[in-house]
């Protein structure tokens, strides 16, 4: 057995596309996301076949994705501040559903946030990347640790920006994300199947 005592563990994945080497960096959420911003306060209506509304029960269980099989609007006054963008990802911060996670995608038309989702946006970082350390045990444990405050869980905005993650070079970024999101849509098509096979 090799002796490892007086080398230098790298912080390093184990698995890695050969031609990427150095060290991965870790940091807060909060150094590569800006926003942690909380949604509007409104109740929903019927579409009005422009403005979407997403709230924690329109996030997909299982995906993560929106569910968009029973659209509907905000109620109110709209305010472009609450329209979710590219890059942004939106962070479940009350109830049985806290850490729920969806992550922005164009298909999903022009929506608008609810109150208990909080928003942060990833810029300089590739989105799906970070979106993916988000689905980790290290990410759950985390979020029952924090959660477990009260008879209520919760996250605010502050908590989840001081969740540690993990980046490397955009490219690097980059290729993980392309077979992540190839694997997450072959699930997704797979879970599809299934669920129309067992209606």
């Amino acid at each position: 057995m090799t002796n490892n005592k007086d080398k230098k563990v790298l912080n390093v994945p184990n698995l890695r596309f050969p031609e990427f080497k150095g060290e991965w960096m870790k940091c807060k959420f909060g150094e590569i996301a800006t926003g942690f911003d909380y949604g509007m306060n409104a109740a929903a209506k019927p579409y009005d076949g422009q403005n979407k509304y997403i709230r924690i029960t329109d996030i997909d269980e299982a995906s993560s994705t929106y569910n968009n099989s029973s659209i509907v609007s905000p109620d109110g006054i709209l305010s472009e501040n609450y329209v979710v963008n590219e890059g942004d990802i939106l962070l479940a911060r009350t109830g049985a559903s806290t850490g729920k996670s969806y992550l922005y995608r164009k298909s999903d038309g022009k929506l608008y946030y609810a109150g208990f989702l909080i928003r942060a946006n990833v810029a300089e970082h590739n989105p799906y990347f970070v979106f993916s350390q988000l689905h980790t045990h290290r990410y759950w444990r985390w979020v029952s640790i924090m959660s477990a405050r009260s008879g209520q869980p919760g996250i605010n905005s502050l908590e989840y920006a001081s969740f540690p993650i993990f980046t490397t070079t955009l490219k690097e970024e980059n290729k993980i994300s392309s077979l992540l999101s190839l694997i997450d849509e072959r699930i997704a098509t797979q879970t599809k199947s299934l669920r129309n096979m067992n209606p």
